[in-house]
């Protein structure tokens, strides 16, 4: 068999190379600079599911905003407009990947464990105040994203590489380099490409295993790498083995140690809601 590459992947795979419609309208109307408020509250309002998601979501312990949001506008005025666009893109994105095999992942969890990610980079981002908190939130939640593309696409090499984790303790990314010649972010980061999605998302999920490759100066890769390590370690099943962690990445991200207890408690606290709003399958 001819060597696969992670954009032969997905090349030519007409559910993977496209966004749902909603997320590029929102898109072309964020990147527009006469874009109004309304205009964007127009789109979201025309679809009664994902206005409803967006306004549990404000009025969650995600937000913990003292007063209730009642309308898209005021949501939309509250959040901002580019931080709104990263939440929709979250919300569409885990309606994408069906027909999975169940026996090489759980999506309940999978998502779960995705979510959880996210809620933990953008915690770090929060409390050292960063920037752009929601979008670490969608990088640290489709920072695995690659495997469910290595999941549908290639199974047979999918169960192979898992079996090594289970049987022989390896890194996941490891077994996938050995019997695929790529690992999941390898994919993660061509399929972000393919979106054409902020290239701090790309290079975030891309490099989170590996930040020092990633010639990130922000620190967003670091804190999507520490939150990748945090999640394997509190949320993943006995058999993942979790992976080194990058010492300057720590350094980089601005998480100091007495903050971690707080980031997890933040985490914590938010999954459930969370979980509930985003992963909503009807």
């Amino acid at each position: 068999m001819a060597q696969l590459n992670p954009h032969e992947l997905i090349v030519g795979s007409v559910e993977l190379n496209s966004l749902p419609e909603i997320y590029s309208q929102i898109n072309d109307l964020v990147d527009d600079p006469y874009c109004s408020i309304n205009d964007i509250s127009k789109i979201i309002r025309n679809d009664p599911s994902l206005t409803t998601r967006l306004l549990k979501l404000v009025n969650s312990p995600f937000y913990g905003f003292p007063s209730q949001v009642s309308t898209v506008v005021r949501a939309v005025a509250i959040i901002g407009m580019q931080e709104l666009r990263d939440l929709v893109l979250a919300t569409s994105v885990t309606r994408m990947f069906t027909g999975i095999p169940s026996d090489l992942v759980n999506m309940t969890q999978f998502w779960r464990q995705s979510i959880y990610c996210g809620l933990v980079a953008r915690a770090i981002a929060s409390r050292c105040n960063k920037k752009n908190r929601e979008r670490l939130f969608v990088a640290g939640m489709l920072h695995k994203i690659g495997a469910l593309v290595i999941y549908k696409k290639i199974p047979e090499l999918s169960r192979e590489a898992i079996s090594r984790v289970q049987f022989n303790g390896e890194v996941l990314y490891k077994a996938e380099n050995d019997v695929i010649g790529f690992n999941y972010a390898d994919v993660g980061g061509e399929l972000i490409r393919q979106w054409r999605l902020p290239k701090n998302i790309e290079t975030s999920i891309e490099h989170h295993l590996f930040p020092a490759n990633s010639n990130d100066k922000s620190s967003e890769t670091a804190i999507v790498h520490l939150a990748n390590l945090i999640t394997t370690t509190l949320q993943s099943s006995n058999d993942e083995v979790i992976p080194a962690l990058d010492h300057e990445a720590w350094d980089n991200s601005g998480c100091a140690v007495e903050l971690l207890g707080s980031v997890i408690d933040d985490a914590n606290t938010q999954l459930a809601e969370t979980f509930s709003l985003i992963r909503c399958d009807h």
